[in-house]
């Protein structure tokens, strides 16, 4: 048994016992870990309220080699973000995000989805309503490049032949991303993407921001971020957080003007 202590942020947190709780955290040095939080549920614990859904800290692991659940000895919160909490829509593009690292993340030793995750909560939290479902589809699309899915935009993903910037180009989820035209009579499944669309996931990837969609282009960037997570990372079981995410009622407020 090591211990560890590591900036950590608050992924899932579910009762065990009368007395305990499992937390689930991203960590900038291991990775997403499974917790032990022995004591958490008494009135008098020390973790207190430090153990809320999206805050961050130092957490204090106790890591038992060889095993899948770890021993939580303390938590040492440095910033909660209750504003996720106060609104469905940002609650729910938090609770995407931190679905697909729960469930896709592997080993993460350089702290690249820790970094993408409290980023862009940081993000969700202070966005204008109308930005909300913009700042989570960006977010997403990092997370996803941190998982080592980047999609290829700039070039045909199948042949790699240079694509026009500005052209609407067919995307082909199983190959990867954008392709030619000759590469998409050869794919099984296309949809096509404008310029705009493909400027847009390129900004997104680059941490740069765009000006908020519309509700029209916000479902279609949910629709293909669900056709590539589909493609690629999903294991058969349903990502219920996605799905309340990307039909919320709230998504006609993305049309409102800023």
């Amino acid at each position: 048994m090591r211990h560890l202590s590591t900036d950590a942020l608050v992924l899932h947190v579910f009762d065990y016992s009368e007395s305990s709780r499992i937390v689930r955290l991203a960590t900038r040095e291991a990775g997403v870990v499974s917790a032990l939080a022995r004591g958490a549920r008494r009135p008098k614990s020390r973790f207190g309220s430090a153990l809320d859904l999206f805050a961050d800290g130092v957490a204090h692991l106790l890591l038992k080699d060889g095993r899948d659940l770890h021993t939580l000895a303390g938590f040492d919160l440095t910033h909660a973000r209750p504003a996720l909490g106060g609104d469905l829509e940002r609650f729910t593009g938090a609770a995407t995000l931190s679905e697909l690292a729960l469930r896709f993340s592997p080993d993460d030793p350089e702290g690249a989805l820790y970094a993408v995750l409290t980023d862009t909560l940081d993000t969700l939290a202070g966005a204008s309503t109308t930005y909300i479902t913009t700042a989570a589809l960006a977010g997403a699309w990092r997370l996803l490049a941190a998982l080592g899915f980047e999609p290829a935009l700039a070039e045909c993903a199948a042949c790699h032949a240079p694509l026009a910037p500005d052209d609407e180009v067919p995307f082909a989820c199983r190959a990867g991303g954008a392709v030619c035209e000759r590469c998409a009579a050869r794919a099984l499944q296309t949809r096509r993407i404008p310029g705009e669309a493909r400027r847009s996931l390129a900004a997104w990837l680059a941490g740069t921001p765009v000006p908020p969609l519309g509700a029209a282009e916000a479902r279609a960037h949910q629709r293909l971020l669900r056709e590539f997570v589909r493609e690629h990372l999903e294991d058969g079981r349903p990502l219920r957080a996605f799905a309340v995410w990307e039909h919320g009622a709230w998504a006609e407020r993305s049309a409102e003007p800023a």
